[in-house]
């Protein structure tokens, strides 16, 4: 199983189950940014369930040419919508680009693999490169898109020596950095993990949890060592995420949401659902068009088949599995609403039922509203998956 960003669309078992949103007020006070002093303004609750949702790599060329190739797997998810609008791009407006720097600009179908066509707007237009999506987003699906781009820039990409220099500021919760092979890593600004590939390149994860612009300055240097290709889990790469919707506490019950993308190539795609989610009333989702697969015994494990086979790198499979859970460590305890569970992988939410607020959290996570209910928020960004959690919450 391995990463790509996605969005949590709101539609059901959610939305069947909480109250509509509070009517927005039409003066917000907690609007954000700066005050002209520099001190900062207050921001609205956290209302999203997960962290930023797209998956940002830059593989870098030979440090001579200063140039770098960058892929972003994101999504757009307005139920619907035929076209994704490219606005912003790590925190600024995307400029309108030339005829010759389009040419360098490629957008892809994950499903298929195929290019999709786009169009560059113009100052006013709102929006700067538009893209024709090979479907409208379907009720209960996602709309993805793969963005490729390859960029020329000594400013940020600098030769010094045997030596080179990369600096950038990283955006989003998940970003990889692949160096040029044949260069070993002399320092990184901010905290990575490290795996060789199997072309022999070490590659830089990034985790940033806020999703928040983080600048990161990379040195490496020419080597004539040999690395050794470790397998180990990319775990920034990998998108899987849990929604844990609580009922009752009473009930023991929990409804299961789990999103993730694989890449693994063939016709078939085995279901990586994990031993400890032993789910009543399973479904499985194919999230590109909303159709439910079918699922079949393959040995131990089961697998669905795919109606466009996985054959190259530009593509992939986004799978929805589904089902409830009944969990003896969801429980009332003298009077307390009490989760207690071991979570895996990097991303998972546990959201309260309807009236009930968080008095104590075993794990640092993010707090947030959802329809008139309290969730709370974990990122795990240690590569060790599993990860024990206590939430207790009282009703009010």
């Amino acid at each position: 199983m391995s990463g790509v960003a996605l969005t949590l669309c709101l539609f059901s078992p959610l939305a069947a189950q909480t109250p509509a949103p509070r009517p927005a007020s039409t003066t917000n006070p907690f609007a954000g940014g700066m005050n002209p002093d520099g001190s900062l303004k207050p921001a609205p609750p956290l209302t999203r369930l997960f962290a930023e949702e797209y998956y940002t790599e830059y593989l870098l060329d030979e440090p001579a040419t200063g140039e770098y190739r960058f892929i972003r797997r994101t999504e757009e998810s307005p139920i619907g919508s035929s076209v994704f609008d490219w606005i912003r791009e790590e925190g600024e407006l995307v400029p309108i680009f030339s005829q010759s720097e389009m040419a360098d600009l490629e957008f892809y179908d994950p499903r298929s693999g195929k290019a999709l066509k786009y169009v560059s707007g113009k100052p006013g237009d709102g929006y700067s490169i538009r893209v024709t999506l090979p479907r409208p987003v379907p009720q209960g699906g996602v709309g993805r898109i793969y963005i490729y781009k390859n960029f020329k820039d000594p400013r940020t990409y600098i030769v010094h020596g045997d030596d080179f220099i990369w600096v950038r500021s990283l955006v989003g919760s998940r970003v990889g950095v692949v160096l040029p092979k044949g260069y070993e890593l002399v320092s990184s600004s901010v905290a990575a993990e490290v795996i060789t590939r199997e072309d022999g390149r070490l590659k830089l994860s990034f985790a940033n949890p806020s999703g928040q612009v983080d600048p990161v300055t990379i040195h490496a240097r020419k080597t004539n060592v040999s690395f050794t290709t470790v397998k180990l889990h990319d775990t920034y790469l990998d998108d899987i995420r849990t929604l844990y919707d609580l009922d009752t506490p009473e009930t023991h019950r929990i409804t299961i949401d789990q999103r993730y993308t694989d890449y693994r190539k063939g016709d078939t795609a085995k279901l990586d659902i994990p031993a400890d989610l032993p789910l009543q009333e399973l479904r499985v989702i194919d999230l590109d068009t909303a159709a439910e697969f079918v699922p079949v015994k393959a040995g131990s494990a089961m697998q669905v088949k795919l109606a466009v086979p996985i054959v190259d790198e530009k593509q992939s499979t986004h799978i929805k599995i589904a089902g409830i859970l009944n969990d003896p460590g969801y429980k009332l305890e003298a009077g307390n609403l009490v989760f207690d569970r071991v979570l895996h992988g990097l991303r998972n939410t546990v959201l309260l039922p309807e009236g009930w607020e968080v008095g104590a959290i075993s794990q640092a996570g993010t707090i947030g509203i959802y329809r008139g209910r309290v969730f709370v928020a974990f990122i795990n960004i240690n590569a060790e998956s599993a990860y024990p959690v206590r939430i207790q919450a009282k009703k009010h």
